[in-house]
């Protein structure tokens, strides 16, 4: 009797996850066929409530792949997921859900692997604005990323309130109101200066409603406000100082991978970063990430395996 012909192998099936502040993209690929990809809203993502976290996550992989398939590996990239500790209470509570090794990293991580790179920086300035990498040993550094309140220079929020400052600042001078200015009362519909105050404080999310408005700031500075133009070249030398504090703190700065909708949509910010960082982390290389940052959870999930 002849023996019997091995069984066919089988592909591990790998699933990556963005877990974005608007957005959260899913993939999983077994081999190099792409079994799922969905794009859904991040609606109920709580990443403060670890438990409530991985269920989420956990409801999401069973609603996109087929009946009765299991994943070998999950890696997330999620959105608020701010400290080593609070990733890892939530990837103790996704293995509940899985027999299959889990990886949990603030989404700003995902950049560098999904450019192809081993090591370096993630910079995002989309909404918020936020820098991360890792020391020589493997340990996670973050700055920046304080919210539209506190921080974020450089993202949408923060141009906002900069402009703001700017705005209010030329008004105590005297000045009479510029493209600036009368861009944010347009935005905000307010008639004068001294009510941008009141107007910025009504909003009940700070972040999202401050940085809807920022593409006020780029048309100011496009039609010539000098303000608007101090404002953005303040964030981009913003953004590269977060470089600097990682280049600081023993993380390799040699590749910068920048994502975020605000930066990279507005060429008069990217130009600005990459200005301020020549200057101030000389060597360092800025790249604009053209891969969806969900290719880096996918590398990330193989390497789990």
């Amino acid at each position: 009797m002849s023996p019997s012909p091995p069984a066919p192998s089988v592909s591990p099936l790998v699933v990556g996850i963005d877990v974005g502040g608007t957005k959260t993209h899913l993939r999983a690929l077994a081999g190099g066929h792409r079994v799922a990809d969905r794009v859904r809203s991040s609606g109920g993502w709580r990443p403060h409530d670890p438990v409530a976290a991985a269920g989420w996550l956990a409801a999401l992989v069973a609603d996109a792949l087929p009946a009765g398939v299991r994943p070998a590996a999950v890696a997330v990239g999620g959105h608020a997921c701010e400290t080593p500790r609070q990733c890892a209470q939530i990837r103790t509570a996704l293995q509940l859900h899985f027999d299959a090794p889990a990886l949990v990293v603030g989404d700003a991580e995902l950049l560098v692997p999904a450019a192809g790179l081993d090591k370096g920086v993630g910079l995002v300035a989309g909404t918020g604005s936020v820098a991360v990498g890792r020391t020589a040993d493997g340990t996670p550094v973050q700055v920046g990323g304080w919210g539209a309140v506190l921080g974020d220079e450089g993202g949408a929020a923060g141009l906002v309130r900069e402009a703001a400052r700017a705005v209010w600042a030329a008004h105590d001078r005297g000045e009479a109101p510029d493209a600036l200015a009368e861009g944010l009362l347009a935005a905000f519909d307010v008639a004068e200066v001294p009510a941008l105050g009141a107007a910025l404080e009504r909003a009940g999310e700070m972040s999202a409603e401050w940085g809807r408005h920022a593409p006020a700031v780029f048309a100011a500075a496009e039609a010539g406000s000098p303000l608007a133009r101090g404002v953005i070249a303040e964030g981009g030398r913003s953004l590269a100082a977060l470089v600097g504090r990682l280049a600081s703190r023993g993380v390799a700065v040699d590749d910068v991978v920048v994502a975020g909708g605000t930066i990279l949509a507005q060429s008069a910010l990217y130009d600005a970063f990459v200005a301020a960082l020549a200057e101030q982390v000389p060597g360092a290389r800025p790249t604009p990430l053209r891969a969806a940052p969900v290719e880096g959870a996918i590398a990330l999930s193989r390497s789990l395996l």
